[in-house]
């Protein structure tokens, strides 16, 4: 994976701390009926979706490298240390790991309600662009009318799959300029 990935990862990151840090809570939040009580000025949603992401990465590097030191203090950062400890692993580790940076740069756009990032990729039945966000069921649908299931709905797919497209296609990009 090239640095381009990381990098777009990593900025989501920072652009996402910064979005959490300038539009704090000040109302009525999206946590549901349940929920009395004083509201936190913090989006606690952000909160554990930023742990989530580090905590991910964390575990990752220390199945492949158990002698990794700490995470960064900065979890902006935490791609680059990942990467840095990932640097000798098999090429199949590598793959793992650059798929989990590319859904989580994708996690973190949709975090601050850019759906666009999903319009890009491709289809993985059809092939055909026209992918849509559709935030109720956390899942990108494509709109070929012609791309349907078995039971005639539009196929569906998770950010962790297209992720696994993305990076598939740059590894076989790769080989074949490699190969040329």
């Amino acid at each position: 994976m090239g640095n381009a990935d990381e990098d777009i990862a990593a900025g989501r990151m920072t652009a996402l701390l910064t979005h959490f840090r300038q539009h704090p809570v000040t109302g009525i939040t999206e946590r549901g009926p349940s929920s009395v009580g004083p509201q936190s000025p913090l989006n606690l949603r952000i909160v554990d979706h930023i742990t989530a992401s580090v905590r991910e990465v964390a575990d990752q590097v220390r199945e492949v490298t158990p002698d990794a030191g700490p995470p960064p203090s900065r979890v902006e950062a935490v791609y680059a240390w990942y990467i840095e400890n990932t640097r000798q692993a098999p090429e199949d580790v590598q793959r793992r790991r650059d798929t989990v940076v590319y859904r989580q740069s994708l996690e973190h756009a949709i975090a601050m309600g850019d759906t666009k990032v999903v319009r890009p990729h491709r289809c993985p039945a059809c092939r055909t662009l026209g992918l849509m966000w559709e935030s109720r069921l956390q899942l990108a649908v494509c709109t070929n009318g012609r791309c349907l299931t078995k039971t005639g709905l539009s196929r569906r797919w998770t950010l962790a799959r297209l992720a696994y497209e993305h990076v598939a296609g740059m590894y076989e990009k790769g080989v074949r300029d490699c190969a040329t």
